[in-house]
């Protein structure tokens, strides 16, 4: 299965396998299609720009996105979901009472970062919170022999971070999408729901997952390789020596 990815303004990553970096704030979405299902990873900074989303990953597949999984929960990766109408929803444990309790730091959040206040308030006011928590991990069936895994690596970034792996298929790379775990257009970012000092073994635990052959695909920013994660690693550890 192969689409036009460029023609849409997306990044092909491999077989079925693309991802857009939205403007803004450079955060990457991805698109995982099997033969029966897709699933979308993170849904951008508002319900308007998850509505953009959802008409072109149905232009690219034919279909509609059945899956969708939230990296992290803070307002540039999560304001978009409720534009998938029916669609499944996945965030690591913990992740939904986070989002049930926290419309109004969203758009406090989003508001701060320069969306309009009405349009930050629609999207908080229509968020939808995962119907699945992934507690260690998940495998995602989407059909044809294309199955994704769901990996909890939080907290650390955040308190909630979901990485996804997507095994290497017809001599292709691994691909493995990082959320805001690996940035590359900017420093790391480390807020207050940041978790320092367990940021380095995540990054251990993204470098298992997809190996030294893998294509990283960080929350921000170009894909990286095994050797881009572990220097950034490094420069976190020191960073956060006495975290």
């Amino acid at each position: 299965m192969d689409v036009a990815w460029e023609d849409f303004g997306w990044e092909r990553l491999g077989n079925g396998v693309g991802r857009r970096r939205l403007p803004g704030w450079d955060a990457t979405v991805a698109l995982v299609a099997g033969a029966e299902g897709a699933l979308l990873y993170d849904t951008g900074s508002t319900l308007r720009e998850g509505v953009e989303l959802r008409r072109q990953a149905e232009a690219l597949l034919g279909r509609r996105v059945t899956h969708i999984a939230l990296s992290h929960p803070h307002f540039d990766h999560v304001l978009g979901t409720a534009a998938f109408a029916g669609v499944r929803v996945y965030g690591s444990a913990g992740l939904a009472a986070l989002l049930r309790d926290g419309e109004q730091g969203l758009y406090a959040s989003a508001v701060r970062h320069g969306v309009p206040e009405d349009e930050a308030a629609r999207s908080a006011d229509t968020l939808v919170v995962p119907h699945e928590e992934v507690r260690g991990e998940r495998t995602l069936d989407l059909g044809g022999g294309r199955r994704v895994l769901l990996a909890d690596l939080g907290p650390a970034h955040s308190g909630h971070d979901l990485a996804a792996l997507v095994p290497g298929s017809d001599g292709e790379p691994p691909v493995v999408l990082c959320g805001d775990l690996v940035e590359e257009s900017g420093e790391p970012q480390a807020g207050p729901d940041a978790v320092p000092g367990r940021w380095p073994a995540a990054l251990d635990r993204l470098l298992e997952l997809g190996g030294e052959d893998a294509l990283y695909v960080p929350g921000h920013g170009a894909v990286v390789d095994a050797a881009f994660v572990r220097k950034q690693r490094a420069a976190l550890t020191e960073r956060f020596a006495t975290a």
